[in-house]
């Protein structure tokens, strides 16, 4: 389910079972909701809880190794795999569990 909230910080968020968005008209952006497909994916896979504590470590663990909020967000392991296949809409098809793994 999408909900657009003017609020949230980025473009979208994915809060299993949710995506949140920031405008209404991101809807219709293909590659954004099938990125937030993916970590409901990875969220599902780690029981959701897990994931979120992984994702802030990780996040914070970057962000003492680079110094840069965007570095540090865009090195997180979820967020690689997110990013690389946000693309291929056939992914979550072909997909193996635990698949973030590789993108480390």
């Amino acid at each position: 389910m999408i909900f657009a909230f003017r609020f949230i910080p980025y473009s979208a968020i994915a809060l299993y079972p949710f995506i949140l968005i920031k405008r209404n008209e991101l809807r219709n952006n293909a590659s954004l909701i099938h990125h937030e497909k993916i970590h409901h994916r990875q969220q599902l896979e780690l029981w959701i809880l897990p994931f979120y504590l992984l994702y802030v470590l990780h996040y914070f663990f970057n962000l003492l190794k680079y110094h840069n909020h965007y570095k540090a967000y865009r090195a997180i392991i979820f967020e690689r795999e997110a990013y690389a296949m946000d693309n291929d809409f056939e992914y979550l098809k072909k997909r193996k569990p635990f698949a973030f793994l590789k993108f480390n």
